[in-house]
């Protein structure tokens, strides 16, 4: 059984004469363990899907299984839920906190949970020294570079321990090298870990770490290949950028 699957998945925005078809049948299956990019030109209907994905909406017509669960006949509770307990989030734009400390960003998604002190404080630790940033978690958003401030959202993305990462476009305010760095980063959570990365991208470069490229154009899967991505992740993968 797949992990994740689309089937004749829909979605349609606005009525009548004014709705746009953002996707206009996807079919899709992501097994567990899997580090998938999703590439296409704006308006492909990538981030529409990627959005219905982690349950951030729904389809119009389709269907939307996770571990076998039609996810769309679930109420908004129950999709919140299903979102907080498998799913990871990492944006372009860090998204952290800028008054807060790097661990307090971290706790976040715990403190929602609803978790105890000691808890969130002993599980941000370990998710920060997971991307290779053990004895930074004092330091606030501005005393850390942009390769470091990916690193924090990307622990905050993992102290939930996800089933399931969804980066949209996380090396895209990043210069190369600190691109790369995220993306081995990312990398090596898939293998070592078994995390499955689902990623948004512009840049090829950055696509081929992925060991599957689907692409999307005018709201339909125009292709879905298997990438060449690298077996062995370098070993600066988890050190601080």
């Amino acid at each position: 059984m797949a992990l994740i699957e689309l089937r004749a998945v829909t979605k349609t925005y606005g009525e009548g004469s004014a709705a746009f078809q953002a996707l206009r049948g996807i079919d899709l299956a992501i097994a567990e363990g899997e580090f998938v990019a999703v590439m296409g030109p704006s308006g492909s209907g990538k981030s529409t899907a990627m959005n219905i994905l982690g349950c951030l909406d729904v389809p119009t017509s389709g269907a939307y299984l996770f571990r076998g669960v039609p996810v769309q006949r679930l109420s908004r509770d129950q999709r919140a839920l299903l979102r907080r307990r498998h799913f990871g989030f990492v944006f372009q734009g860090f998204n952290l906190l800028p008054r807060t400390s790097a661990q307090e960003n971290v706790e976040l998604p715990l403190l929602y949970r609803g978790e105890g002190a000691a808890a969130r404080h002993a599980a941000a630790r370990g998710a920060l020294a997971e991307v290779g940033l053990e004895g930074w978690g004092h330091h606030t958003p501005a005393e850390l570079s942009g390769g470091q401030q990916q690193r924090v959202a990307i622990a905050r993305a993992l102290v939930t321990r996800p089933t399931v990462l969804l980066a949209d476009e996380p090396t895209g305010n990043l210069d190369t090298q600190r691109g790369r760095e995220i993306m081995d980063l990312l990398a090596a959570l898939n293998r070592e870990r078994g995390i499955t990365v689902l990623m948004v991208t512009h840049e090829p470069d950055m696509a081929a770490y992925a060991r599957r490229v689907v692409r999307f154009v005018d709201g339909v899967v125009a292709s879905d290949t298997s990438s060449g991505a690298a077996a062995r992740t370098p070993a600066t993968a988890l050190e601080g950028a």
